[in-house]
């Protein structure tokens, strides 16, 4: 296993969900971290309970990943010792709204390919050429089984992801000779604020998405981050599909139906 122990890593999205839950099993592990999200406040809160919790180093700042000029800025003026990233976990991502193509709100399709496709890119542009200088890294991408088939109602959001899974196999492509891995970690259901983002707070709309079955939690995938992250340096994950028990596929998900009341 490799050793993570003083380790940079850099996470987008860090105030919620899989990106909180992959500081906390990054951090538990000895890694120092930088972390990112557009909620300052609590990320704040995030990065003192971390360091208080695990002791390790944490730098955090506002960010959000759809500002090119902000990201630039944002990376290269991180001091000169917090530039030697190790790990890049690109996980800031959302999906918005859960329509008909023809019915669909092109405001939602703007925000996800800004943010799912855009920011990814903006953001490992500017941390690339920190890993060649130091020669050697090692991205990992938060995809979604939605990279892999598309279902009703998410054209746009399963073609952000879609171009996440090209984006990271041409990225490993490119630096198949410098000592950089590239991975993927591709999850089905996860109960997160991920439905609670789709359906604009509407909680009870999102609730629904998780009815009757098990879905998976956000540690479940930050466990599969770590494996990929802790790999020997001549072995790489390459892609990584995460799903509950009770998912086949995007749109195949066994729910057991509520047992009925016993009769007093």
């Amino acid at each position: 296993m490799f050793s993570l122990q003083e380790k940079i890593v850099l996470i987008t999205g860090a105030t919620a969900g899989i990106g909180l839950a992959c500081a906390e099993i990054f951090a538990e592990s000895g890694s120092d971290l930088i972390l990112c999200g557009r909620r300052a406040s609590k990320l704040s809160k995030i990065a003192n309970n971390i360091k208080k919790t695990y002791g390790v180093n944490v730098y955090s700042f506002k960010l959000d990943v759809r500002n090119k000029k902000n990201v630039e800025y944002a990376i290269r003026s991180l001091p000169d010792d917090w530039k030697k990233i190790d790990i890049l976990i690109n996980n800031a991502g959302l999906g918005r709204g859960l329509n008909k193509f023809h019915e669909d709100d092109t405001d939602g399709w703007e925000e996800m390919i800004d943010t799912n496709v855009k920011g990814l890119l903006y953001v490992t542009k500017e941390v690339l050429p920190l890993m060649l200088e130091k020669g050697e890294g090692h991205v990992i991408n938060i995809g979604s089984i939605a990279g892999h088939e598309v279902y009703p109602k998410g054209a746009v959001y399963c073609s952000t992801k879609h171009a996440v899974d090209a984006i990271t196999k041409g990225l490993r492509m490119d630096l198949l000779d410098r000592r950089i891995r590239v991975s993927t970690v591709d999850p089905g259901m996860v109960e997160t604020e991920f439905s609670q983002v789709r359906f604009h707070g509407d909680k009870e709309k999102a609730a629904n998405v998780y009815r009757n079955m098990h879905p998976l939690s956000a540690k479940d995938v930050a466990e599969g981050v770590l494996f990929c992250a802790t790999r020997p340096p001549h072995a790489n994950v390459n892609q990584m599909v995460i799903m509950p028990s009770v998912q086949a596929s995007a749109t195949q998900v066994y729910r057991k139906e509520e047992l009925p009341a016993e009769d007093n």
